[in-house]
């Protein structure tokens, strides 16, 4: 079909091989291959310059992409208006978001999303690093802190902070310490990749403290330290958020919750903004602003 073409040329353009544009759809390289030329040679010129170390556009090729954009965006908010109207929900969305929120809070939420929603395709893109939302195709980005820039639209879909947790098991055998100058008899879980979260941050006697931790623990991933101090290793400072079914299933308590300055920071629901209108995309972020908070909320029911 020639109007998939033209997405498959976007993306190809985009991602810069067709083996990459292949794997995103789980066919065969020659499929794309075979696709491109339908296209040059519907059109009668040459879209893309093949070299040894990949592809690049042609002059024609950068005007093609331009209206392949174009195209593809009015075909979207069609989909959209019509399926709206329709109350027909439906469409591929893909998420980017780190590895351990995607494995403990956005993959517990799915099985309802699809409930309300069975028309979606989730596609998670999992990973630590900053998506790049054209190039990687990311529908909605979930981040945390500021995201003020012209370039995407932000929605609030709820807000985390950090506080101090061991698993019953270590303060069974070690003690639950009673004031943060306990810690100093505690073996401490810290990270090596983010320096500035080791820094804990308490209120005592009304002042904001700051206390440089030292670990006898370390990692470089967060899902590690948080590996640890579930083996009963010691005490970490995890995302409330990730640590919220953990405490749900007794296996970790917050400790010195009294002490601890919470620091509470925004998560948004990022889109670019030719794309944050489509009724696919918006019900997810409406969906995920209605049961974050509700999860989040749980570890400290009851």
């Amino acid at each position: 079909m020639e109007l998939d073409n033209l997405k498959l040329f976007e993306r190809v353009a985009e991602l810069g091989t067709l083996s990459a544009v292949a794997r995103e759809r789980d066919v065969a390289v020659s499929q794309i291959s075979r696709a491109m030329s339908q296209l040059e040679a519907r059109y009668g010129v040459s879209l893309l310059r093949r070299t040894t170390h990949g592809l690049s556009l042609t002059g024609e090729g950068e005007v093609f992409l331009g209206y392949c954009r174009g195209i593809t965006q009015t075909l979207d908010e069609l989909d959209g208006e019509f399926s709206s109207r329709a109350r027909d929900v439906r469409g591929i969305v893909r998420v980017a978001v780190s590895a351990n929120m995607a494995h403990h809070v956005i993959v517990p939420s799915l099985s309802e999303l699809l409930k309300r929603h069975p028309g979606l395709t989730i596609d998670l893109l999992a990973n630590d690093a900053l998506a790049d939302m054209s190039r990687d195709g990311i529908d909605i980005a979930i981040r945390t802190g500021s995201t003020q820039t012209d370039e995407v639209v932000a929605r609030q879909i709820s807000s985390h902070g950090r506080r101090l947790y061991a698993s019953s098991a270590y303060l069974k055998q070690h003690g639950t310490p009673k004031h943060p100058d306990d810690l100093a008899k505690h073996r401490i879980i810290t990270t090596s990749a983010a320096p500035r979260l080791n820094d804990w941050p308490f209120i005592i006697d009304g002042k904001s403290v700051t206390r440089p931790m030292h670990g006898q623990l370390r990692a470089s991933s967060t899902g590690i330290t948080q590996t640890m101090v579930l083996a009963g290793l010691g005490i970490c400072r995890v995302h409330d958020l990730i640590a919220a079914p953990f405490v749900r299933r007794g296996e970790l308590v917050e400790v010195l919750a009294k002490f601890v300055d919470n620091q509470v920071v925004p998560i948004y629901a990022v889109m670019l903004p030719e794309r944050h209108r489509l009724p696919k995309i918006k019900a997810c972020v409406a969906f995920w602003a209605e049961w974050l908070p509700e999860f989040s909320g749980a570890q400290h029911a009851g």
